[in-house]
């Protein structure tokens, strides 16, 4: 057999057999519902299957009216306690709330002063436990332009440096989890640098991070040159962080998290699978597609205030006319919400300051213009179930956009603040020993006898 195909021939055959390996992969779509088969783990209304029970969150979308289940305003609640009510709180205090949110979680209550400043500490400390090394033979060695595989192929590196690696005692899950939450930032923002260094030719700076600083702050640091930010940029970047940190167990990277921890496997393989999962544009990628369908509009659009221009774009994009073609208004609709997706409501709130603070009152008003038209564009342009709404990715774009942030980090941002939540359902699965998540697939392929290589077509 040749090593020495050319890669002309390599990629007439690739060509060729793709056709063939999507026909015998073709299912007849009628077989679905003949067999009853709940695809996506979703039954015809949407409404998810019910695979396993969980304290960690709690999503709200509809309620019971005259012994009716309607739709309702969005509400999340994180161990119990409305998202929006712990948003309110740390800010009143004038502080930063992703680190509470990551001991509410993992420890199923908020924690008292002293109880925070620990854990503050300990993050504190475990960002200070990289390997030196990590950072040159690791993320600077062969960098990625996807920094979710970056992030991806950092968190199974650690892996090999980890003496108690597959030890899933929850004592020693516990450490690897919060050295995980507490070196996110570092393997994003140094990857990004590296990457632009390698791929870019942009000059290369790793900032430390500051031990007196919040994991929001730190990330500001770390990315810009000059290290400076407003307290009003890092106290939205924090409730990002904590908008995004959970999201209940039926997620598409949290329920991967379950599936592959209920294996029995280690940690670093569970997170990196979850990593996988989130960096699919259906899922974390979306909110670099908002933020990349708003510039396609703010290039074809002339007048951003005209009602009649904007909604003939959305339309466009529905009819598969405009930027990808791929038929979607990303950032409008969600698999749960309905009515409002309380993440983008409690957002919204701070979105404005931000961009006064910017200059960037145009673009907001863009903003709130096509969050009021897509939802009369979609109910006009398709037959959908159920009320679309503005999701949090719809905002956390365009904060990203005005914090300066640029696209490939929108992602691995989004998986800085979730590690929280992983974490939280990881030691979950492992505490309560489930089975081994293991669901049924139909066999719909008709047996056939097997023919001998010569007599064959």
């Amino acid at each position: 057999m040749s090593n020495n195909l050319n890669a002309g021939y390599r990629n007439e055959w690739l060509h060729k057999m793709a056709s063939v390996c999507e026909a015998s992969s073709t299912i007849d779509s009628t077989l679905y519902e003949k067999y009853e088969v709940k695809r996506g783990l979703r039954d015809l209304n949407g409404r998810g299957v019910l695979t396993g029970l969980t304290e960690i969150s709690e999503i709200q979308s509809t309620k019971i009216s005259d012994g009716v289940q309607v739709p309702c305003d969005g509400k999340l609640f994180y161990q119990g306690i409305d998202i929006e009510e712990i948003v309110d709180g740390f800010l009143s205090e004038k502080r930063f709330g992703y680190e509470e949110v990551v001991y509410l979680l993992i420890f199923g209550k908020l924690p008292n002063e002293s109880e925070l400043e620990e854990l503050k500490d300990m993050l504190a400390n475990y960002r200070q436990s990289l390997p030196t090394s990590f950072v040159r033979d690791i993320i600077m060695k062969a960098p990625s332009v996807d920094l979710m595989n970056t992030l991806g192929r950092s968190v199974l590196t650690l892996y090999s440096y980890d003496d108690r690696a597959d030890d899933i005692t929850t004592e020693n899950v516990l450490r690897q989890c919060l050295q995980l939450v507490a070196l996110f930032p570092m393997f994003a923002v140094y990857g990004y640098q590296a990457a632009c260094y390698f791929h870019e030719g942009t000059s290369f700076f790793l900032h430390p991070p500051k031990a007196e600083y919040s994991t929001a702050e730190n990330i500001l640091h770390m990315l810009r040159p000059d290290s400076k930010f407003s307290p009003l940029e890092a106290k939205i970047l924090d409730i990002a962080l904590v908008l995004h940190a959970e999201h209940g167990g039926g997620n598409n990277s949290t329920f991967t998290d379950h599936v592959v921890t209920s294996s029995g496997t280690d940690t670093y393989a569970a997170i990196s699978a979850a990593l996988g999962s989130l960096k699919g544009p259906r899922h974390g990628g979306a909110n670099k597609k908002v933020s990349q369908m708003f510039d396609d509009m703010k290039r074809k659009v002339k007048n951003w205030e005209d009602e009649d221009e904007v909604e003939s774009y959305l339309i466009a994009l529905l009819n598969q006319q405009a930027f990808d073609r791929a038929g979607l208004i990303y950032g409008m609709g969600h698999a749960v919400y309905s009515i409002s997706d309380p993440r983008a409501r409690t957002f919204r709130k701070f979105v404005q300051k931000l961009a006064d603070e910017k200059g960037l009152q145009k673009e907001f008003a863009l903003y709130n213009l096509v969050e009021k038209l897509a939802p009369k564009v979609i109910a006009n342009e398709r037959h959908i179930y159920k009320g679309v709404s503005a999701n949090i990715d719809f905002y956390s774009g365009l904060v990203y956009s005005m914090l300066g942030i640029p696209h490939e980090l929108y992602t691995p941002i989004f998986a800085i603040g979730r590690i929280a939540g992983w974490s939280a359902h990881r030691l979950e699965e492992l505490v309560n020993a489930g089975k081994i998540i293991r669901p049924a697939y139909k066999a719909v392929a008709k047996h056939k006898p097997y023919t001998p290589l010569s007599e064959r077509d």
